[in-house]
């Protein structure tokens, strides 16, 4: 995603601990699904489990992550992060190529969030490629 928002000093992101519901919406703890990929500890396979990490990273607002996995030539000098908006769940709604065996992906998604209270989405088509080895997100199509 590429949404830049800014957050005032002082305000926290949402608790989520290794054993919380992944906020990705996979069935399984943060721990054991996104959060290995936040703390580094392994490494996206597929653009789309780096678009469920990179969306997870917005939930839990992980900005080291997120400029790490952001292509360099693409890549905004920070990200800040609204206190306002909330992110509220991802849905998935194509993906083509972005495999082991791909240099190239795109994950088209619908990721859905609060601001002030109000819902609302983002629609996106989301540009993955491999850089020394490892998927970054490098550009996206908002779809609406």
């Amino acid at each position: 995603m590429s949404r830049r928002t800014s957050r005032p000093l002082g305000t926290a992101a949402p608790r989520i601990t290794p054993a919380s519901p992944c906020p990705c919406g996979l069935p399984a703890a943060y721990g054991e699904c996104c959060g290995r990929f936040h703390s580094g500890s392994a490494a996206a396979p597929t653009c789309e489990a780096l678009m469920r990490s990179r969306y997870a990273a917005f939930v839990v607002q992980d900005a080291a992550y997120l400029l790490r996995t952001w292509h360099p030539e693409t890549r905004p000098p920070g990200v800040d992060f609204d206190p306002s908006m909330r992110w509220v769940g991802l849905d998935i709604q194509d993906t083509t190529e972005g495999s082991a065996f791909h240099s190239t992906g795109t994950v088209t998604f619908r990721a859905h969030y609060t601001d002030d209270g109000r819902p609302d989405s983002l629609h996106e088509k989301s540009r993955f490629v491999r850089h020394e080895g490892a998927w970054v997100y490098a550009t996206a199509v908002f779809v609406d």
